[in-house]
């Protein structure tokens, strides 16, 4: 199977010549399948990422009236904290 750039430039002379890739059997899908196959297997390639470590603090959980998912009062609250 051609690589991804050869599969290009074979199109590319085929629309200079003036043949689409419908004309040669080719609906431009198989172009985007080879991209995303070349994409997974240089991702697969990379070594795995360092395993992240959070630190974490003990204590008593949240203050009685903080809402996590108000953004605007939380960031009240830690500007607010001493």
């Amino acid at each position: 199977m051609p690589d991804l750039g050869e599969r290009i430039a074979t199109i590319q002379t085929a629309l200079m010549a003036g043949v689409t890739p419908v004309d040669q059997g080719d609906e431009g899908t198989g172009v985007g399948e080879d991209a995303l196959r070349e994409r997974l297997a240089r991702r697969a390639a990379l070594p795995s990422p360092e395993p992240v470590r959070l630190v974490t603090v003990s204590g008593n959980g949240l203050l009685p009236g903080v809402d996590l998912d108000d953004s605007a009062a939380l960031r009240e609250l830690m500007d607010a904290a001493p």
